[in-house]
């Protein structure tokens, strides 16, 4: 670290207490020349802290997911999603696990419409059986209903594809 950034670095450790491992991603990011205030918050854990520096040293809009009540791993999914340029507002909720993020983020790739499964009642093993109707051009209706178990949903679901 050059000497400007040391006296930041300094500041923020004296202000806060940080821990060992959210140091290290504040050097890291001083190091990298980013605006490590961003993140530089004790609100954040070092998971958080790190999908925060990772997003600013790609040049993502990380204001999108700089959220406490984001959980690191949701971060990482909405990181993925703005890495790949997706309309990740499906899955920008804190209600949502990151499991389920990771589907809907999966049926955006596969240029899906996430519309109708991007819900949190639905969970992630739902949100795969309706995705995977969606891809077999199957009408998903008939198992779009968040009471109906996932295994009811594939065997639904596998019915209508032999009857195509």
């Amino acid at each position: 670290m050059n000497p400007e950034q040391e006296k930041i670095y300094n500041e923020l450790i004296s202000k806060y207490n940080f821990n060992e491992k959210q140091k290290e991603q504040i050097s890291l990011g001083l190091e990298a020349n980013l605006d490590i205030s961003i993140y530089a918050k004790p609100e954040f854990n070092i998971g958080q802290m790190r999908q925060i520096r990772l997003g600013l040293m790609q040049n993502l809009d990380v204001s999108i997911y700089t959220k406490p009540e984001f959980e690191w791993d949701q971060m990482v999914e909405i990181r993925l999603g703005l890495e790949q340029k997706l309309d990740v507002l499906w899955y920008i909720n804190p209600e949502f696990t990151w499991e389920q993020m990771l589907q809907i983020r999966g049926g955006l790739e596969k240029g899906l419409d996430v519309s109708i499964c991007a819900k949190p009642e639905f969970d992630e093993l739902q949100i795969i059986q309706i995705l995977e109707g969606l891809e077999n051009n199957v009408d998903v209706t008939p198992y779009l209903n968040p009471g109906i178990d996932w295994k009811e949903m594939k065997r639904i679901r596998l019915k209508l594809e032999s009857n195509k």
